[in-house]
């Protein structure tokens, strides 16, 4: 089990660094995305540090699963709210939201089994 919490688990911390990487960056699509959904650029940083500690939480999480389970809930709740953010404003491209959920949900699982 712990070989399917570290096949979920390390894809989706670095795709929340690259994620973070590219909000303090100002990535131009990320940028229109964030505009789109009404989000203040002046606390983006806020986004970009929600990630870091998510990855930072599931990385760590690997080696003590409370703080990997806790991670992951943060991680879920994230993208519930980046989820509801998209539907807020009626746009459907929920689909990198959702699917990041998933793997929210699926190392929070997979991390509660394998302690």
């Amino acid at each position: 089990m712990f070989i399917a919490t570290l096949a979920v688990s390390i894809p989706l911390t670095l795709i929340l660094i690259v994620s973070a990487m590219g909000k303090v960056r100002r990535d131009p699509k990320q940028m229109s995305t964030i505009q789109a959904v009404g989000f203040p650029a002046d606390k983006l940083w806020l986004l970009a540090a929600a990630e870091v500690a998510g990855a930072v939480g599931l990385a760590i999480g690997l080696f003590w699963w409370p703080l990997g389970a806790a991670a992951a809930v943060g991680v879920i709740l994230y993208f519930v709210g980046a989820t509801a953010a998209h539907l807020r404003v009626r746009d459907f491209n929920v689909t990198a939201s959702v699917v990041l959920l998933l793997a929210g949900a699926a190392a929070l699982v997979l991390r509660v089994l394998s302690a």
